[in-house]
C-alpha cells in the first residue's frame, strides 16, 4: 500500500534525531510538509539538510517544549510558514527512570512538563483548527511502561501513562470532527540513545553485538526494532489510510510488553 500525505502539514517534537527524525523522513517522503521541532539549533540544521530533496517541504524550529510561551510562539511561526498544522506528533522526551524514593519534586515536574504538558499545550492550540477543517491527527509517542510499568521506572512510566489517558480522552472528544488521536508505545528500538549508551558501556563489543545482547531474552522477535519500522506505523496512523483508527495505544515492541 502506497501511503500518501500530500497536502498535509506535520509538526514533530523531538524531530531532529532518533524516532522523530525517522518519522520526519517518512512523512516527507510521503509528500507531507514537515516542521521539525527541537531545542538544539545545530541538530535541527543537520536534520533539515539531511531531508533536503526527500519529498515535502521541511522547516526547522528551535523550541523548549517544556514551557508554554515557546510552544505558542513556535505554533504561530509554523502556521505562518505553512498556513496550517494538520498533524501533531508529540515525541519529545527522554527516558528518566529510577527508584521512586530518589525522584525529587523537581524531577517529577520536569518530566511532566516535557512529556505531558507539552502535548497538552500543543493540542490546546491545534485541535480547534483541526476540528474546523474536519481533518486532523494527533500522535502521542509513549513507551510500553505506560501499560506495564516496572520497578525503578518513575517518573517516566507515570508521565507516559498519563499521556495514554490523554490520548483516549481526546480521541473521544474529537472523533465526531474527524480528528483522530492515537498513541504508539515504544519498546526497544534502535536509535541515537543506544549508540550513545554503547559508547559508554559497550564492554569491547561491536555495536551489533551490543544490540543483540539488549534484545536477547527480552524481545520475542529476537531483535531490536528499527526506527524506520516505527516511522511506517506512524505514517499509516497519520494518513488517510488510518481513517478508522482512533483512541488506541499500539505497542511497537516486537512482542516485548506483557500488556496488549
Amino acid at each position: 500500500m502506497d501511503v500518501r500525505m500530500d497536502g498535509r502539514v506535520a509538526a514533530i517534537t523531538g524531530g531532529s534525531t532518533g524516532l522523530g527524525f525517522a518519522m520526519a523522513r517518512e512523512f516527507a517522503a510521503s509528500g507531507a510538509g514537515v516542521a521539525l521541532i527541537a531545542r538544539r539549533q545545530e541538530a535541527l540544521a543537520e536534520a533539515k539538510a539531511a531531508l533536503k530533496g526527500v519529498g515535502g517541504r521541511v522547516e526547522a524550529y528551535s523550541c523548549d517544549v517544556s514551557k508554554a510561551e515557546p510552544i505558542a510562539e513556535t505554533v504561530k511561526r509554523i502556521q505562518g510558514d505553512f498556513g496550517k498544522i494538520d498533524i501533531m506528533v508529540n515525541n519529545a522526551g527522554i527516558s528518566h527512570a529510577k527508584a521512586f524514593d530518589t525522584v525529587s519534586d523537581a524531577d517529577w515536574q520536569g518530566d511532566l512538563d516535557l512529556k505531558l504538558f507539552a502535548a497538552i499545550r500543543f493540542c490546546r492550540l491545534l485541535l480547534p483548527g483541526m476540528r474546523e477543517r474536519r481533518w486532523g491527527r494527533v500522535l502521542n509517542v509513549l513507551n510500553i511502561g505506560a501499560k506495564a510499568p516496572g520497578a525503578n521506572s518513575t517518573p517516566t512510566s507515570v508521565s507516559r501513562a498519563a499521556g495514554m489517558a490523554l490520548t483516549k480522552a481526546l480521541s473521544l472528544e474529537n472523533a465526531p470532527h474527524n480528528v483522530l488521536v492515537n498513541a504508539l508505545l515504544v519498546g526497544l528500538i534502535e536509535s541515537d540513545q543506544w549508540a550513545r549508551r554503547h559508547k559508554t558501556v559497550g564492554n569491547n563489543q561491536s555495536y551489533e553485538q551490543f544490540l543483540d545482547g539488549m534484545a536477547k531474552g527480552r524481545i520475542p522477535m529476537g531483535r531490536m526494532g528499527e526506527a524506520a519500522e516505527f516511522a511506517r506505523m506512524a505514517c499509516f496512523l497519520c494518513s488517510d489510510a488510518g481513517s478508522y483508527v482512533t483512541g488506541v495505544a499500539i505497542n511497537v515492541d516486537g512482542g516485548m510488553s506483557p500488556a496488549v
